[in-house]
């Protein structure tokens, strides 16, 4: 109880109290609620009686007659408390006691009443009778008013996304994203089931991280002994239910790859994958046009969308451009028909970063991706690329160094990978052999895995089939104007919370220039701190002992940022 604020240990004050009054402040009983705040505004009529519940808002009490607002799950509407109304009879306990004292801002409750306007011309609710429901024991963050405007009161991004069920309180209008992605969800589903295709599921708990080349998670199951592996890719699965005599199969999967974080990739995302059978890549671009027109118009109302400083529009159809012609325009190099050698010296001189564990594959990758990647804004389809990036892909009907693969891009990023899938076992098993060697020899993007279950799969004969792979997560970034994927997870994974450190005022002002910088050389960042030079050292000292920063060298100098 001594690590409770103030405000906490008022509140369950009143909680006490109310108990005392023979209150339940967490009653079970159901609640016979039959509008809500969007159905009142929406389908207003002067003096009809209502029932609705929420969170109280903005309580403002002035003596036996107060306003407040009421919060759920579709907006707010205005509630009028007056005490003759409620308390009809001589005793006002309910109003003087109950409602002035002891009810909070965040607190549930049920409200009886009729629906009036008032002289300013608001719709209101004038309350007859109140049930608290549930009682907020911690204080929400307060919004800010100036001017008759809310303004946002819970701001720091971090604390938005461990408290995402605050943000959503304070700050409702961030649930329009949410609501926009399950939009989303339901226009690919609604798409492909109009095409006759069959949403499935597959394993999340695998023997082997197969589909992609990633750092899994791994667990170990007791009964069985073995280690098991968290889905990093649901693409061989997927192509076994095509070798059983599906036609068209898709899923949209939780995969899971233990690797870094930043404002693109969470350790936890969702893909849309599917397979079609009897299709080749071509077939699957213009499928994939369809698609994503449609998404955008379900979600938005039209084939565009904003994304930072650009209007994206999603209707089909979209340029293509062979991964061959695109580094050949954006740097001059052909890398048709070039050895692993060759490349590897063309990309040092483009000043493209790689290294001898790099193979052919890699190292185009690195050139495209530095070169050519970040200038494709409108939707973009980048095909045929080599076979030696695309271990699942089959090879090119007219050019056997390159296979049928596209990748969609969009404002610099890659939102759909797809494929004329390999469905030659014994190609299959080379190429899998092929990628172990290049694994062995530290090349990070090849698999260290061969699936025998999925190989003996195609050994039973694979039609034709094309697949594609979406990553939902980052389109649906792109429909909502959004930088970050943490902005459109419920619960993005986040670093464990520090435990608060009393810091002295120089300290809490050099982390906050490191908050806006994440970090900044040692010079500059003692520059813009003013400290004299034995209060910088101390601060230093002060930030790294409580590891809220770190001191690192580079060839580049000295460099300080956050833990």
């Amino acid at each position: 109880m001594s690590q409770l604020s103030e405000q906490e240990l008022v509140r369950r004050e009143k909680l006490a109290k109310l108990r005392e009054m023979g209150i339940n402040p967490f009653p079970a009983d159901l609640y016979p609620v039959n509008h809500t705040s969007k159905q009142i505004n929406a389908q207003f009529e002067e003096g009809k009686k209502v029932i609705i519940a929420g969170r109280l808002m903005l309580i403002k009490v002035q003596g036996k007659a107060s306003f407040a607002q009421l919060q759920d799950a579709e907006g707010k509407i205005q509630v009028y408390f007056n005490r003759d109304e409620i308390c009809p009879g001589e005793d006002k306990t309910k109003y003087n006691e109950v409602f002035k004292k002891l009810l909070d801002f965040g607190d549930f409750v049920g409200i009886e009443g009729e629906l009036f306007t008032t002289q300013v011309g608001e719709k209101t609710v004038k309350v007859k009778d109140f049930t608290l429901l549930s009682k907020a024991l911690k204080p929400l963050p307060l919004p800010k008013e100036k001017d008759g405007k809310i303004y946002d009161a819970f701001t720091d991004p971090e604390q938005r996304y461990r408290q995402r069920y605050a943000d959503l309180v304070v700050n409702p209008h961030v649930k329009n994203v949410f609501v926009k992605r399950t939009k989303l969800f339901n226009a690919m589903r609604n798409f492909f089931n109009d095409a006759g295709y069959f949403e499935v599921e597959t394993p999340i708990l695998q023997p082997i991280p197969g589909g992609a080349a990633a750092r899994p998670f791994v667990t170990h199951h007791n009964a069985l002994d073995v280690p098991l592996y968290m889905r990093i890719a649901n693409e061989l699965y997927l192509k076994r239910l095509i070798v059983g005599g599906f036609d068209g199969v898709y899923e949209f999967s939780k995969n899971f790859r233990n690797e870094g974080m930043d404002r693109t990739h969470n350790p936890e995302f969702t893909a849309m994958e599917i397979y079609v059978a009897y299709k080749d890549y071509n077939w699957m671009m213009d499928f994939c046009e369809r698609l994503l027109e449609h998404c955008a118009v379900a979600v938005n109302g039209t084939s565009k969308a904003t994304f930072g400083d650009h209007e994206i529009d999603f209707k089909a159809p979209y340029a293509r451009v062979t991964m061959a012609d695109s580094i050949k325009h954006f740097t001059g190099f052909d890398i048709t028909g070039k050895t692993e050698n060759e490349i590897r010296h063309a990309a040092k001189d483009l000043g493209v970063e790689v290294d001898d564990t790099m193979g052919k594959g890699k190292l185009i990758d690195e050139i495209f991706g530095e070169k050519c990647e970040g200038n494709y804004i409108q939707p973009t389809f980048i095909t045929d690329y080599p076979k030696e990036m695309s271990p699942l892909c089959k090879e090119h009907r007219d050019n056997p160094e390159l296979t049928e693969r596209f990748e969609l891009m969009v404002c610099g990023k890659e939102i759909a990978n797809a494929y004329s899938e390999l469905n030659d076992p014994i190609d299959q098993r080379e190429r899998f052999e092929h990628q172990l060697k290049l694994a062995a020899k530290g090349d990070d993007e090849a698999t260290e895995f061969i699936d025998h279950d999925f190989l003996r799969a195609l050994e039973y004969g694979m039609p034709p089939t094309s697949g594609m792979g979406i990553g939902m997560d980052r389109l649906i970034m792109f429909l909502t104007n959004n930088q970050s994927i943490q902005e459109v997870l419920f619960f993005p994974q986040m670093r464990p919370e520090k435990k608060a450190v009393a810091l002295s005022d120089e300290g809490k002002a050099v982390l906050e220039i490191l908050k806006k910088a994440e970090k900044l050389n040692l010079n500059d960042l003692k520059s813009q701190s003013g400290l004299s030079n034995k209060k910088w050292d101390k601060t230093i000292k002060e930030l790294t002992k409580n590891k809220l920063a770190k001191v690192e060298k580079t060839d580049d100098g000295l460099f300080v940022e956050l833990v």
